[in-house]
Order: structure tokens, then sequence, then C-alpha cells
């Protein structure tokens, strides 16, 4: 082992390295002075490090040892998602594989030049001042355990959580709390494995649920989250301004009236907080910290009050400090008034606990969202819990629950007539109990924790510093949220709020808009019915994220990989329905109004589609349930009754032949198999862009066909054909039916092509495969540019020619650009085809796949109300008989099929015209032999294997009549009609491949309508037995 460590050291000291520097130019070869090893200089900028640190900076690349050109794995490959990142690629396999031709072998010559085409030229974009100062990036504990505390501690916890004890009692009080932190806990779990399942850039919620579920379900939470924060901070900005007004009430001062003097004071503190946050990320960290530490000194100076002997002021209040009968009187609940039960009393508490995303909410602003949000959140969590906890706890063992605050209520250790627990102090509350005024303790008293305290406004200055660093928090978070939801581009007219500012990134507009909605709702001063909506909504988020968490987890996708292990998935579906459970139990209209919104917004991201890739966990699902359906349906034999016409559509370029993807669509959409297959030659496949794929799916989807694209390399269009016939599709998903467009111009081509074209129709009968060729008046190709081999098989589109001579604007076929995709030629296919007649030339029975198709086309909305007319062939004797025969069996078969003609003349010798134009049309590929002698005729057919032998000629001259007599009936029955279908004759082993191509063309010229030539594989698609 050691001699392969030192051969191995020895072998990597031998090997070319691979510098960079900021010089621009190509790539050169130098020698180290002190390796004497040759290196590659390659000109490069790097943007920025993970850390955000900006500026050019000089490092080295090595190269493996298999190749200098193959490079050893470099984290700069994987970082080309990332903002502000520049874009380093590896070398592509063709640059690996070339590397001979690129000099690799002659690097001895230290001027050897060689091409990296992998390492790209630094973007003048990101390029930026040394200079400048780095943007502000926080911590774990600044971050997000702080932020998350403040927003926990909020206004709830000094003005509500004394009187839902008094409701509630410590039991079910430690259970609202309990049941609370539960819920936040198991999403505060699902965030960190979100979060850690790669770089959270900034969005908070919105990014993580849109990232995991998809834009459809992201773009609504996003925008509904937004506003719950901007709510939320006119909610805080309220209360604050209430506590300010009771202050200066206190004192005589009254402004204007109760309710101006709200706004007043609610407009000036959010004008000041929106200063604040303008001022820039670290400004708004520096006060957020100021109002920690004040909670920190109001919440110390609480429970260092409650251990303080309370003098007589204190205990007329109903403050006795610590007793043990008060603590159990106090253990169980003692429900008044309308609100007095349990769930409204956790519907009060929980908004208090909807801070735990505000470190989410900025990761964008921190240094390692990955470490910090699982850390910062979690512990935010636990400690804000211990704190509720031991209030809740010391408040009720303190305190009875009614008391008159009138100190002459005194009486010693007289108990006479006294009732309450405040008669075994030497109190008696017994007036103000019975007549139910009482205004002071547990129960009646907002003011309960002031009051406990050491220092009555230190707890004043607590809920200060809650309600505004709660407002602060709020009004930070909503404008970074829907920062990030407008970049994304999801709903029009709000692009413009996507703008950032400054080293931060700052969205002063969004900042804007958040300030005018919060002082919006500030001035109606009545948020009782918004505050339900606010509760709804984050609950909404909670379930959302818990979902995704669960989604991404069960979908067993590869790139499921969170940092944080943590966490499970049946915990964070658990997380999931009880948010969705309490949404209803708290406020079920607020439920109502908060899902009817989401659906909304909802209906219009899956109406629109933003063109979006985000690797979501609904694709990963999706993926899975395909594979599980596709290899369930594998175990399962067919059946006549689900038989589908599953069709592999040899179209070349889909965009090339829209009427062949538009037929085929028709009958095939949403009901069964459709792939585009596009044979290409080698020197096609080199001629053509890397992204024609994409771009010709891209055109599917804009024609809103639902195909497969399948381009395939071949030489011919027979083997082409042959090979996709057997490897395309997936288990059951295999096409059973190959459709063809029509050879037009066969006569011109050359007869390798019309042997390639009429091979492969055999190799479809050979394979058992049904059969369509569709023959449209003026051809099926759009462009005649496009000349490929495959191309060869199908016909150029003379009409369409012209036009694109005297359009200069369209692109050539050979430009499979965004112009050229979205360039949609429309068909006849794509007109309502009114009342128009489909008509069915049944001539043999292959099954009945003559009558699917077009039976499936009636089902479309465009040819809907077009009517089928079935022609057979029958003599006049027994012509009403067969009718009602057919007739009987398309009832059978529930087609709704009721006009059948019986065509009695077929059996009449073709009109002279007719049988002259045939003749002519198979001259040129006559062989005449019988005109020449032994010799010659030998060496002719050897020459022109291709061709028809006078003794071929004369076998099949009856069918060859019977085809020019079927077409002249088909002229003149159908006339007017839409469509026309007609059995596809089986050509025979020995009949040669001209005169069928002849056949083909006899069947269908003259017509002013498509013409369908359809075979099935002589086994039954159609049936009228149940079983």
């Amino acid at each position: 082992m050691g001699q392969l460590t030192s051969r191995l050291s020895r072998a990597q000291a031998n090997l070319p390295r691979v510098h960079f520097s900021t010089d621009e130019g190509p790539p050169q070869y130098s020698r180290s002075p002190r390796h004497d090893t040759p290196t590659i200089t390659v000109s490069e900028i790097d943007d920025c490090s993970l850390s955000e640190q900006r500026g050019s900076r000089h490092e080295l690349r090595r190269a493996s040892f298999y190749s200098i050109m193959d490079l050893t794995p470099q984290l700069e490959h994987y970082a080309s998602s990332l903002p502000r990142q520049q874009v380093r690629s590896r070398p592509s396999l063709e640059t690996l594989r070339k590397a001979y031709e690129n000099g690799e072998l002659g690097i001895e010559d230290a001027n050897t030049d060689v091409e990296v085409d992998s390492l790209p030229a630094p973007d003048e974009d990101a390029q930026s001042d040394t200079n400048e100062k780095a943007p502000v990036r926080f911590g774990w504990i600044i971050g997000v355990m702080v932020r998350c505390m403040l927003n926990i501690w909020g206004v709830i916890l000094f003005l509500r959580l004394s009187w839902i004890t008094s409701q509630a009692g410590i039991l079910l009080t430690w259970l609202i709390i309990l049941m609370s932190s539960v819920v936040t806990t198991v999403t505060a779990l699902s965030v960190s494995a979100i979060a850690t399942n790669g770089r959270v850039i900034s969005g908070g919620a919105y990014f993580m649920i849109s990232r995991s579920l998809g834009p459809e379900i992201g773009g609504p939470i996003g925008m509904v989250f937004s506003f719950a924060n901007a709510l939320a901070c006119a909610l805080n900005t309220v209360g604050f301004a209430e506590v300010v007004r009771d202050l200066l009430r206190d004192f005589d001062i009254v402004i204007v009236d109760d309710t101006n003097d709200v706004r007043i004071v609610g407009v000036i503190t959010i004008t000041l907080l929106l200063l604040i946050s303008l001022a820039g990320m670290e400004w708004e960290s520096k006060t957020q910290i100021l109002f920690f530490m004040v909670l920190l000194v109001s919440l110390s100076n609480y429970f260092v009050g409650t251990f303080l002997p309370p003098p007589k002021q204190k205990q007329a209040l109903g403050i006795f400090s610590y007793r043990a009968d008060i603590f159990v009187t106090n253990l169980m609940p003692d429900w008044r008034g309308p609100e007095g039960n349990f769930f409204q009393m956790f519907a009060i508490f929980f908004p208090s606990a909807t801070g735990i995303l505000s470190g989410v909410n900025i990761c964008g602003d921190l240094k390692d969202p990955m470490s910090a949000i699982p850390k910062g959140t979690l512990t935010a969590i636990f400690f804000t819990t211990l704190s509720y906890l031991g209030i809740s706890l010391t408040a009720a063992a303190c305190t009875v629950r009614d008391a008159s605050g009138n100190i002459t209520d005194f009486i010693g250790n007289s108990t006479e007539g006294c009732i309450g627990l405040g008669c075994r102090y030497g109190w008696n509350f017994t007036e103000c109990l019975q007549s139910q005024s009482c205004e002071y303790g547990l129960a009646n008293s907002l003011k309960l924790l002031g009051q406990l305290s050491g220092f009555y406004y230190l707890i004043t200055a607590g809920v200060f510093a809650a309600s505004l660093s709660s407002a602060l928090g709020f009004l930070v978070s909503a404008p970074k949220v829907f920062q990030c939801l407008c970049k994304d581009k999801l709903y029009p007219y709000i692009v413009v709020f996507a703008k950032g500012y400054g080293k931060n990134n700052e969205p002063l507009r969004a900042y804007l808009l958040c300030f005018i909605i919060a002082v919006g709702f500030i001035l109606i001063a009545e948020l009782n019915t918004i505050a339900a909506l606010i509760s709804n909504f984050f609950l909404c988020s909670y379930g959302l994220i818990n979902f995704s968490c669960f989604h991404a987890s069960i979908t067993n996708s590869p790139g499921w990989r969170p940092a944080f292990h943590y966490y499970s998935k049946w915990a964070a579906l658990f997380g999931a329905v009880i948010s969705i459970v309490l949404m209803f139990l708290f406020t079920w209209w607020a439920a109502l109004v908060t899902f009817g919104i989401i659906f909304f917004l909802f209906g219009y991201v899956n109406y629109t589609k933003p063109k979006v890739n985000w690797g979501s966990s609904v694709q990963a699902g999706t993926y899975n349930m395909a594979l599980s359906y596709s290899v369930s349906l594998s175990g399962v034999e067919d059946h006549v009754k689900n038989f589908r016409p599953q069709c592999l559509v040899l179209t070349g370029p889909p965009n090339q032949r829209p009427a062949l993807v538009d037929f085929v669509g028709s009958f095939t959409k949403q009901m069964s198999l459709m792939i585009c297959g596009d044979i290409l030659t080698e020197q096609d496949r080199k001629n053509r862009a890397q992204n024609a794929t994409d771009w010709l799916l891209k055109w599917l989807n804009q024609r809103k066909v639902r195909s497969f694209y399948t381009p395939f390399i071949s030489d011919s269009l027979r083997v082409g054909a042959r090979y996709l016939l057997q490897a395309s599709g997936l288990g059951k998903l295999k096409p059973n039916t190959l459709v063809l467009g029509f050879k037009a111009n066969w006569r011109e081509s050359s007869p390798e092509s019309i042997e390639d074209y009429i091979n492969t129709i055999y190799d479809t009968f050979d394979s058992n495969y049904c059969l369509c060729i569709l023959r449209m008046v003026d051809g099926q190709d759009v462009l005649d540019q496009f000349d490929f081999e495959v191309n060869q098989g199908f016909e150029p589109d003379e009409a369409l020619e012209i036009e694109d001579q005297q359009s200069p604007e369209r692109d050539s076929a050979d430009d499979v650009s965004d112009k050229g995709s979205s360039d949609q030629v429309k068909t006849v296919f794509q007109n309502d085809q009114g009342k128009k007649t489909i008509d069915v030339y049944w001539i043999a029975d292959d099954g009945g796949l003559t009558l699917l198709v077009p039976y499936l086309l009636t089902r479309g909305k465009r040819w809907r109300h077009s009517k089928v007319r079935v022609f057979i062939v029958g003599n006049e004797q027994n012509m009403e008989d067969g009718r009602n025969e057919m007739l009987a069996l398309l009832k059978q078969f529930r087609l709704d099929f009721n006009d059948v003609i019986v065509m009695t003349d077929s059996e009449k010798r073709p009109q002279a015209k007719s049988l002259n134009r045939f003749l002519e049309s198979v001259a040129p590929f006559r062989l005449h032999d019988e005109q020449q002698d032994g010799v010659c005729l030998q060496e002719l057919r050897q020459t022109y294997p291709w061709k028809i032998s006078d003794k071929e000629f004369e076998a099949f001259k009856l069918k060859s009549e019977r085809k020019v007599r079927l077409n002249e009936i088909i002229r003149k029955n159908s006339q007017h009609a839409a469509l026309v279908l007609v059995s596809l004759p089986v050509p025979q082993s020995d009949c040669p491949s001209a005169l069928y191509m002849a056949w083909l063309d006899t069947l269908t010229c003259g017509l002013h309508c498509p013409a369908v030539l359809i075979r099935g594989n002589q086994q039954n698609v159609l049936t009228f037995y149940c079983q």
C-alpha cells in the first residue's frame, strides 16, 4: 500500500498543473520554475466566494492524472446557480475526446496552445471594486435566534398570558403552550431540513415552499405570506400605539380622542421603523439588539419582583407572593365570558408563536443559512417556551383570580362573612366577587406582569420593545419575501418591486409598499377581523412548509439530501395536518377565506404556467407515480376494451409537418400515446443545433399537443423506423400504430427512396403493427429547405413553398430558435369542421381500427358535430341486407354511426381516362421485359430490380383496376367531405414496390380533403361484449 501511495505521489508530481491569472487571453502552457512541469495559465476572474467576499483572486485548478484537460473535483463546478457567482464549467466530453487534437501530447512545446472551451472568460458584470465594503452578514445568534425570540416575545406575553392562565388554569395553559411549541418545533425541524438541502438564497418561507412544491403552490403562499407579514407589522404597531395611549391617559394627556390617538401614534411609529429599515440591515440589527436587551432586563425585572415580599398596595391587587393554596387553586380552569373555552384561548395565544420564520425570512443576509437556521430557530423556540411556561406558572402561583384593588378591604384575621381565597391572607374581596366588578387579579388585570415586577415601568418598556421589535421584524421580512416573489415573475404588474439597492440588495420599493399597506390598516384602527386572517395565513404557511418536507421525503428523490438529519417525514405530516385543523378550529370563516385566496392565486399560476424549473418534489412525485403505474401496468394483460391507438408518428422535425402532428393529436390527446419520431442521418446530427430537441418540445407544448419527441440517428428511413418501433415506449406504453405522411413526390424520387418508403410499410405489417398514411391536398412539409434523408419519405409543400418565398420574415427550418418555435402554422385539423362528413371506406375487415379512429375524432370539440358515413362493398341483389347487417354491427359497437352506404358498382371496369392516368404513372417504372432478348432481360432485372416486369404487371392487373375504380367512387361520393379514410391494401410479398406505391397514389388522388389510408393488424380493437 505504501509503494502504491508513493507511486501515485510521484505521478501527480510530474503531472501538468493548471494556474489561473486575471490576465485576459487564451490559455497557454508555461514551464514551472520549481518543478519544470507544464502548466496551463487560464484567464479567469472569480466574482465572489461562497462567503460573499468579492474581488478577483489567484487560485490553482489541478488536473487529474488521467489527462491535463480532465480537472479534479472543484466547488466552482457546482456553484453555477448562485447569484453573483462566476460560472465555471468542467471540460465537456467532446473536449476530452478531442484532447489529442487540442495538443495534449505536444505539451513539451511551451508555446503550444490548448483550446479549453469549457473555461469561460470572465463576465464584465461580475467584476466589482475590491475596495467596496462587503455586505452585512449575520451569524446564527443575532441573525436568527435573537430575531425569532423578539418576534415570539410579543405583546401577548405581557398583556394576555396571565389572563389566559386565569381562564384555562396552569395545566391547560401549559398544554396550550406545549401544543403550540410542538407545532412550531415540528415546523422548525421541517424548515431546518429544507434549509439544509441546498443553499437558501433569499425569500424565506416562500423560497423554500416554491422550490419544494413548485410555483403553483409557492406563488400563492409567497403572496399571502408577504401580505400577512405586512398586516402583522400593522397589528404590532397598533398594539404599541394602544399601550402609549393608555400610558398618556395615566398622565391625563389626550391628543384628540382614543381612536385618533392610536392612529397618530401608529403612523409616527411605523414611519420611524421605516426609516430604520431604509438605513440598512446593519442599523436594523443594532436596533433589534437594543430591543432584545430591554426585553431581557424587563423579564429579569419580572422574575425578581415575584420573589419580593408584596406590600399592602400589591396585596390589594391580589398579589401575595408564592403560595401553595393559590397555586393549587389556579391549577384548574375557570372559564368566564363568551370566550371562555379551550380553543378560544388557544386561538388567542397561538399568534405569539408565529415568529419562528423571522430568521428564515432574511436568509439572504445570513453568513451560513444552512447552519444558522436550524440552530437559531430551535434555540429560540426552546428558550421562549421556557419563558412562557415560567411566567404562566409564577403569575398563577402568586396571584388570586379576583381582587378589588381597594386597600380598605384589608380585614386582618377576621374572616366572618368573607368568601374567596383572599380571606386566608386577611383581605375581603367578597363585594366585588358577588357583583363581578373586580378590576384586579389574575382574571381581570391585563397589566399584572407590571404589578408583579420589581419596577412597573420596566415592564412597560418590555411591552414597547416586544411590540416594536415584532413590528420591525415583520416590516423587514415582508419586503424581503415579496422581492423574491417579484423576481420570479409569477404574477403580472409586480416585477417593479423586484429591484434591489445597495450592497445588501435592499428592496426599497417593497419597503414603501409594505409601509403603505401597514399605514392603511393602522388608520382603520380596528383589526380584530384581520387578526384572525393573519393567524390563518401563518398557519397555512406552516402547514405547507411541513408538507413540503414530507413530500420531499416521501418521493425518495436523490436530490433530497438535507444536512440536518433530526427530522421525521411523519412528524412533518403531523405538523401539516394539525396546522390545517387548527385553522378551522380557531376561525373557520377565516380559514375558508384563506383557502379561497390560495386557490385563486393557485389557479392563476396553474393557468399561466410560468417558465420556471426548480426541481420541485412535485416533479419527483410525478416521476415516481409514472414509474409505479408503468410497472404495474406491465403486469396487466391487454384487453380489447382498453385498446388505444398508440402512435409512432414519423414527423421528422414536428414543426415542419404540423398537419401530421395535428391529425394524430386530434384522436390521441388526453387518451393515448403519441411519439413524434425524427430519423436523422449522422450529417444531419452534426448540422443540427444542440438545443433543437428542447425547442421542438417547446413547439409541441405551445401547440398544445401531448406528445413525446424522439430523435433517432440512422442510415435510412426503414432502419430508423424499424428500431423506433422496437425501442420506443415503456412497458405497455409502447406504439402499436405507425403513422406516415404520404410520399406524393414518389415519381420524381430516386428508386432507392421509394424502396425505402415501401419497405417501411412492409416492415410495419411484418411486425404486426397498425398503419396510417396521411395525404394532404397541398402536402405535408411547411418548408422545403429541411432536406434530410428521412424527409425523402415525404413530400414537399408546393403551395406553402411559394408563400415562404414571399415571406422573408419566416425562419428557415434549420433555425430551431425561440422565434421559430413560436411560429405556429395553422392546419385544417385545427379548424372547427362543423357538420361536414367523415367518409369511411371500410373495404377490408382489419379488426375495427378503420372505424375506431373516426369515432375518436368525433369525441374532440372540432369534429364533434361531424357526421360519419360508412361505405361498404356490396351488390344490388342483397344491398339492403348488407346495409342492415352493417347497421346492426355498428349498433353493437355503440359507435353512433347511422349512415351506411353500399357501393354496388365497385365491380365495374374503371373509365378509360382514369385507367390511362394510372398506366401513365407506372410507365416509367415498367421493365417491358417481353420486348427484350434473353441476355438483355437478365441485365435489366439485375440493374433495375425495383421495376415492374410485364408478368408482374399482368398478374396484378385486376387489382390495379379495382384501385382505380375505387378512387372513382371516392371522388364521386366524397367531394364535400372533411376527411376520407380508406382501408389500406396489404401488399403481397411479391408485389413490386413501385406498383404498390402507384396503388396508394391512385386510391387517394384527386380529393379535395385530407385522406387517410388506414389498416389495423387484423386483431379486434372493437367489441360488443362486456367482459
